[in-house]
């Protein structure tokens, strides 16, 4: 096929117009198409040679120098805009064919009803202290939200008027070409609605928005966290049409200089003199609810974890509590008087061979290590 002209490769006479080459083509395609001949390089170049065929011989433009002076007339025209009647052309096909880009043309009629170029939904952050997430509250949230120009009604255009957008021209879409395929994706311009401002609205600047304030009341449930959102019904952006879309609330909460969250726990590090670990003690430790009462084993290891069942968050659905853990921290003193120093000293006496484990633990390591190097 590779030798054929571009008639022969669709299997049309010169005299066919756009509806039999239209028509020639969807029948080529249906039957080199990869899809359907997996593994076939034969019919995978075949496929491409009838897309060049058919983007030349759909645009009149083309069609006319390639009749007049052949492939080579093409030549010095390949990177012009005359190809992309051929590309909407090959959208088209590929819908019917294969249900492509959407489904078929519904969608697009469906994107140049949209006039508005902005999302109806809008979010805000909301900042929360560490013991208004935990227990609740009620927070006044101010945000801006948009609302349509109502001398454009919301198009950008001075006096609503819009005319086909140039870069799509009216499509909605554009296209793109890689290798022998031709790929269809929403056209950045006119985002997807086939129109453009012919002029800007001088009251919005041709964004189709003014901008307002508001403040309301929200009340915050007990146990929310950071990363989680709060969906407030018809409190977003306005279309012209006054419909309303929703205002998502992204919470950020605060961190506290004692406890430390963790999911639905709560975690508190608790310094613990060495005597204190030595004796054992009963101390009233803070929770995050009230006091709360810790019993220290005598010999409790630095680091050591003892934890409260139900003593943290509660689930911000509802499924129950998280634990309150205490760590350990054993402290030593920075410096010693002469009266502590004797102290210690005769506590040290008084345990005798006890105070001294290291050298039950390294009795014969000395002699084992010279007989090393005898």
């Amino acid at each position: 096929m590779t030798d054929m002209c571009y008639y022969e490769m669709l299997e049309v006479s010169k005299s066919a117009d756009k509806s039999t080459i239209k028509k020639a083509y969807r029948t080529m395609a249906m039957k080199y198409h990869p899809d359907k001949n997996p593994g076939d390089t034969e019919a995978e170049e075949n496929f491409k040679l009838i897309n060049e065929a058919y983007q030349v011989l759909s645009n009149e433009e083309k069609k006319a120098i390639y009749d007049r002076h052949g492939k080579q007339g093409l030549e010095g025209h390949r990177q012009g805009s005359g190809f992309s009647g051929g590309f909407d052309d090959l959208s088209s096909v590929f819908e019917e064919m294969f249900g492509g880009f959407g489904g078929g043309g519904g969608s697009r009629h469906q994107q140049r009803r949209k006039t508005y170029h902005y999302n109806l939904d809008t979010e805000v952050q909301v900042n929360l202290e560490f013991n208004e997430a935990i227990f609740g509250c009620k927070k006044d949230v101010k945000y801006t939200y948009k609302t349509a120009c109502k001398p454009c009604k919301g198009t950008g255009a001075k006096g609503g008027k819009l005319s086909s957008c140039s870069s799509c021209q009216g499509a909605g879409q554009v296209h793109m070409r890689q290798g022998f395929m031709t790929f269809a994706q929403t056209c950045p311009t006119c985002q997807g609605s086939g129109q453009s401002a012919a002029k800007k609205c001088g009251d919005c600047s041709g964004s189709g928005f003014d901008k307002k304030e508001e403040t309301f009341s929200v009340d915050i449930p007990e146990g929310i966290n950071t990363g989680n959102r709060i969906r407030v019904s018809r409190k977003g952006n306005i279309a012209p049409d006054g419909t309303r879309g929703d205002l998502y609330l992204n919470i950020h909460v605060q961190e506290d200089s004692n406890f430390v969250r963790h999911d639905d726990d709560i975690y508190i590090e608790m310094p613990i003199f060495f005597t204190q670990i030595a004796l054992g003690s009963i101390l009233n430790i803070p929770g995050i609810r009230g006091e709360l009462e810790l019993e220290i084993p005598a010999g409790t290891k630095d680091k050591e974890q003892f934890t409260f069942r139900n003593e943290g968050v509660k689930d911000v659905n509802g499924r129950g509590k998280g634990n309150f853990i205490v760590q350990i921290k054993i402290q030593y003193p920075d410096t010693l008087n002469s009266e502590q120093k004797d102290l210690l000293e005769q506590l040290q006496d008084s345990f005798g061979i006890q105070s001294k484990p290291h050298e039950d633990s390294f009795s014969g390591m000395f002699d084992k290590v010279k007989n090393w190097f005898n």
